[in-house]
């Protein structure tokens, strides 16, 4: 420990490295009852922290090694911190990332000149691919976490927190995938000041390190899942798990809900976007609180630092992030909803809504006595979807939650619908209305009761303006009434009715 905390204080990332800010997050802090600061390693030049482990590794390499170059095995982060360094000390650099790497990152190692050797699913294949090409080339390998002077490096963030916050703190949450950063923190931190709790925070799909703490032994993971892509490690360090062995008290895990939650809470805090890795901490720190509550231990008021580790976001995921940081936090909840298949049921349905706010709207005709309906709500807590379901069902409505179903979640949400033997003479149109609460309640409420509604679709993408689908069987008679209504409505709207893509998959 003593030789590690020499190394931390003589470490040399500031070449390339800043002292990064350790900001209060407000807003979270006053939802958890506690004080959360951020370090935020996510404004590093690079939008990361790996910087640090990398530079301070090769700024040890003597002038012939680094004229031999240096190659790295990394799904990003690491990669870029790498590339930085090897370009600042003007030695060759090859990269060997996993073929799931976000472009964004792969990006922005060929732009600061490095090599970029695309191979593998996972790091532990691109870590051994880079592992052969070192032999190959005669190259200096630089380790993205199990390597004492890459853990040193990554221990300078446990020696800032320290000097930026003297007083006392609770826990520090870090993000585990090799074990590098926990390792560093924990190595310098318990040595100063060994009251501070070290936790560590892992994806339930990506869980190498609890496990092996666990067992007592390193264990590897036959695959690991690929959002928290910067934590996707099937075997965490030799070193980094000794050292946690030894100094970290606690391991929390979450699911990718939780990390999407945790996303749009740093966002609303400080406006910046965290990738998901960089917000794993985030996410176990909300964990760690509502555990302590479930079971009535006080932590209230507390101090807790959490690493916001980086920002290198795909920019295609913020859509996915999105749709399910509103289930990881319990803001939005599923329902099929069973209602008699006759005119005025929608208008006794909406009634029953009342003035929540509907986020997802699918139906469509399929049977002569029930409609069966696919309805997502704003809640706003986790008891509430109970609650809902509750008071449909008393009014006859049979109500199924799914807010916690993944197949409901993920896939039949998108599946709603198709051909039906009867939608006769079903006129189809599209309606652009603003998207504002009781809005989609309002328009169906507008609609006459005899015109029956065979398709509905509508979800909520916080756009501007709501679109929607729908349906109608209008009896000849009306047609008058209902051009009118058209009118009169005040909202834009298309005849989609001959459109040879509703033909197709829709109409009969």
């Amino acid at each position: 420990m003593t030789d590690y905390l020499k190394k931390i204080l003589t470490a040399r990332v500031y070449d390339v490295a800043t002292e990064s800010p350790l900001e209060p997050a407000p807003l979270l802090s006053a939802r958890l009852g506690n004080r959360l600061l951020l370090k935020r390693e996510d404004m590093q030049s690079v939008f990361s922290f790996k910087l640090r482990g990398a530079y301070n590794k090769m700024a040890h390499l003597s002038p012939e090694q680094l004229k031999r170059g240096v190659i790295c095995a990394s799904a990003g982060n690491h990669a870029q911190g790498v590339a930085l360094g090897a370009q600042r000390l003007g030695c060759k650099a090859i990269i060997v990332m996993p073929v799931t790497t976000p472009p964004l990152k792969v990006d922005a190692v060929r732009a600061r000149g490095a090599q970029v050797v695309m191979f593998g699913d996972s790091f532990t294949d691109a870590y051994e691919h880079a592992l052969t090409l070192e032999k190959k080339n005669g190259m200096n390998f630089v380790h993205p976490f199990d390597d004492p002077d890459v853990i040193a490096g990554q221990g300078t963030i446990g020696m800032e927190i320290l000097r930026q916050h003297a007083e006392p703190i609770h826990a520090i949450f870090v993000p585990v995938g090799g074990g590098g950063l926990i390792a560093g923190i924990a190595a310098y931190v318990k040595q100063v000041r060994p009251e501070i709790k070290i936790i560590g925070v892992e994806t339930v799909d990506a869980d190498a390190m609890d496990r092996s703490l666990a067992l007592k032994r390193r264990i590897t993971l036959p695959d690991v899942g690929l959002f928290s892509d910067g934590t996707a490690v099937k075997l965490v360090g030799k070193e980094t798990f000794r050292l946690a062995r030894e100094y970290v008290d606690d391991m929390i895990l979450v699911d990718t809900d939780a990390i999407c939650a945790a996303i749009k809470d740093v966002f609303q805090d400080t406006r910046s976007i965290l990738e998901p890795a960089g917000a794993l901490a985030i996410a176990g720190a909300k964990v760690y609180v509502e555990r302590a509550k479930k079971n009535k231990q006080a932590l209230k008021n507390q101090t807790l630092v959490a690493i916001a580790s980086g920002a290198n976001m795909n920019f295609d995921r913020l859509r996915f992030v999105a749709e399910q940081a509103a289930l990881g936090e319990a803001r939005e909840a599923l329902f099929a909803v069973t209602i008699p298949e006759e005119r005025g049921s929608f208008r006794r349905f909406c009634e029953l809504v009342g003035p929540r706010n509907v986020t997802e709207f699918n139906y469509r005709i399929s049977d002569e006595r029930q409609a069966y309906v696919f309805v997502g709500m704003e809640v706003e807590n986790h008891d509430e979807p109970a609650k809902i379901v509750r008071h449909f069902e008393k009014n006859n409505f049979k109500t199924l939650n799914l807010t916690d179903d993944e197949l409901g979640q993920t896939h039949v949400r998108h599946m709603v619908g198709g051909k039906s033997l009867l939608a006769k003479d079903e006129l189809l149109y599209r309606f652009e209305f603003p998207e504002r609460p009781g809005a989609l309640m309002r328009f169906l409420q507008s609609m006459s009761p005899n015109w029956n509604i065979s398709l509905f679709h509508y979800r909520n993408h916080g756009a501007d303006y709501g679109r929607i689908l729908v349906g109608l069987q209008v009896p000849k008679k009306e047609m008058k009434d209902f051009r009118a209504f058209l009118a009169t409505l005040g909202y834009r709207h298309w005849n989609e009715t001959d459109n040879p893509v509703y033909k197709l998959f829709l109409g009969n």
